[in-house]
């Protein structure tokens, strides 16, 4: 039976008349290399015989378009490097304008919280109170500035923590006059003015332990602190505000709740009795009354113990640590964290303005 078919001209070169033609020396006349020419040609195809054998330069029709699929695909994915490459770049330049606004965000928050140390217990507990109206089961509440408003600053739980938010508003109104990408929600505000706090306590404990030589503590803390520990904490950067107060009745009361209550509510939102533990500064005025009470429950009192043993060894090591991580893990939670947020667009350079 013949073979049924239909030729076509191909628009691509030949692949076929890519045969090897010896080429000979100049000086000689042995061959000393091949030389590929090239000719017009057509593809043929057709229906072919079970059997049939192709000459010994004869290409399946499936081969050609998958040599031109190939070609195709190459020349889009060079086309495309240039887009990855801006993709690239703006992503480093977003990164770079984070970058620059949290390092000027956390030096403001530090300098407030360092001058006003009477505040610092209060900024602690204002941050783990906003946090703490997170609700695992409906995924509501967490650290989202609720706390600023009146309804709920005024709530018996947050009594006392009107001049530690006056504070964080001055803070605010500085950092929103440099900040080039928006005003920083009110969320990162109160949790960056925790972490200054946070490093103002264990710089204090640092200068300490060097007959309160500050100088001296602040190389101490530099050597042997945990302030590398904080990366994950600063990628947080870019929480989002709720535009009204949280519900009432998710947080405790903490200086007239009972061991078990505050074990309840840390429980509720995913932590256990080492975090109550690590946290105890964040429960009120004074740590070492709030570690006192603590340490009276059998499931605290070990975790509240290998902390004080922590705060007397120089560098703090495991108390630090671990109140850096809780930390972390708190103040993200029913956050989704904007990677975008403060990002602004650059000025572009027209080179034909510039005098050269």
């Amino acid at each position: 039976m013949e073979a049924m078919g239909v030729s076509f001209l191909s628009t691509t070169p030949c692949l076929v008349s890519l045969v090897p033609v010896p080429v000979p020396s100049p000086n000689s006349n042995s061959v000393v290399a091949n030389r590929y020419f090239t000719r017009a040609g057509a593809i043929r195809c057709s229906k072919t015989e079970t059997g049939h054998v192709y000459s010994e330069y004869g290409f399946h029709r499936r081969h050609v378009l998958k040599c031109i699929g190939a070609t195709v695909g190459m020349e889009l994915l060079a086309s495309s490097g240039s887009w990855v490459e801006m993709a690239s770049a703006a992503d480093l330049i977003q990164q770079r304008q984070r970058s620059e606004l949290l390092s000027n965000v956390k030096e403001t928050l530090f300098k407030a919280v360092k001058g006003n140390p009477d505040l610092l217990p209060s900024i602690l507990t204002l941050a783990l109170n906003d946090a703490m109206t997170y609700d695992k089961a409906t995924k509501s509440g967490g650290p989202n500035g609720s706390i600023r408003f009146s309804s709920e600053l005024s709530r018996p739980e947050n009594k006392g923590f009107s001049a530690a938010m006056s504070l964080l508003d001055e803070a605010k109104k500085e950092i929103d006059l440099y900040s080039k990408g928006g005003p920083i929600s009110y969320a990162d505000l109160i949790q960056y003015a925790a972490q200054g706090a946070v490093k103002a306590t264990f710089l204090a404990a640092a200068t300490r332990k060097c007959g309160g030589d500050e100088e001296k503590g602040r190389t101490l803390y530099a050597a042997y602190g945990s302030n590398g520990q904080w990366g994950l904490f600063d990628r947080q950067f870019g929480r989002s505000d709720t535009e009204e107060s949280d519900p009432e009745g998710r947080v405790p009361l903490w200086e007239k709740a009972s061991v078990q209550e505050m074990k309840d509510k840390y429980k509720a939102i995913g932590f256990g009795p080492r975090q109550l533990a690590v946290m105890s500064a964040f429960l009120g005025p004074d740590q070492n009354a709030t570690e006192a009470i603590l340490v009276t429950d059998p499931d605290v009192s070990p975790w509240v113990q290998k902390y004080q043993r922590s705060r007397e060894t120089v560098s703090q090591t495991d108390y630090e640590v671990d109140l850096i991580t809780t930390l972390t893990k708190l103040g993200c939670l029913g956050q989704q964290i904007n990677y975008e947020a403060y990002t602004y667009p650059v000025r572009k350079i027209e080179l034909s303005k510039l005098k050269l």
